[in-house]
């Protein structure tokens, strides 16, 4: 008698699991649109918060100008500078005022153009001796990452729209410092000196082992 109590009881219990399981499923399918719907809503509210920018480049590309160069880079700066651009700040800056933080990322290369070497400035003596008149080291490039350079926070008052300028005129004046910042520690010169070790290195390979260097005048 026990055992069949037992046998009905596990019974019981296994036809009871089996509804559980039965009811979870379906309920899980009847909520599977709405959890579908939602996740959609939510994607499109995103979208529409956050739309992706569009890029459509002209098809037709025009090219000015084509230049042979001579340029011999010799050294490159990276630099950081962190910019503020504001306007109409002041006692209603909160209403009128636009305020924004750039992180800048630049790049200066400079070295030697190596077009400005003319006969006149290469001369050997009867011993040997190489005399290579260098023109002033000078900088290539001066300008931003835009990979790496952003906007970190932009404050618009209540009663205006952002300027659109605004953004422009930081990165202008980031080149600015940044150009600034590497020649104030002294990128032309070291620009010099490694044009000079450069080639004497290369005069060497060449078989010119006594080269002197001379720099132009500014």
């Amino acid at each position: 008698m026990k055992k069949a109590v037992a046998i009905i009881l596990i019974a019981v219990v296994i036809f009871l699991a089996i509804s559980v399981a039965v009811l979870l499923r379906g309920v899980q399918q009847a909520t599977q649109p709405v959890i579908e719907l939602q996740q959609g809503v939510s994607t499109e509210v995103a979208r529409l918060l956050h739309p992706t920018p569009t890029i459509i480049p002209d098809p037709v590309t025009i090219i000015h100008e084509v230049q042979s160069l001579a340029r011999l880079e010799t050294i490159q700066y990276s630099v950081e500078k962190v910019i503020t651009a504001e306007t109409r700040q002041g006692p209603f800056g909160f209403l009128f005022g636009d305020r924004l933080l750039l992180v800048a990322h630049g790049l200066v290369i400079a070295g030697v153009d190596l077009a400005d070497i003319t006969e006149s400035d290469i001369s050997i003596d009867t011993n040997g001796m190489v005399t290579l008149q260098l023109p002033p080291a000078e900088v290539f490039i001066a300008a931003l990452d835009n990979e790496q350079t952003y906007v970190y926070d932009r404050e618009v008052g209540f009663l205006r729209r952002g300027d659109v300028e605004l953004e422009s005129a930081a990165r202008l004046a980031a080149e600015k410092e940044i150009l600034e910042a590497a020649l104030s520690d002294g990128i032309l010169e070291q620009a010099q000196v490694n044009a000079e070790a450069y080639l004497f290195r290369l005069l060497g390979s060449l078989g010119f082992s006594n080269v002197r260097f001379t720099s132009a005048s500014h």
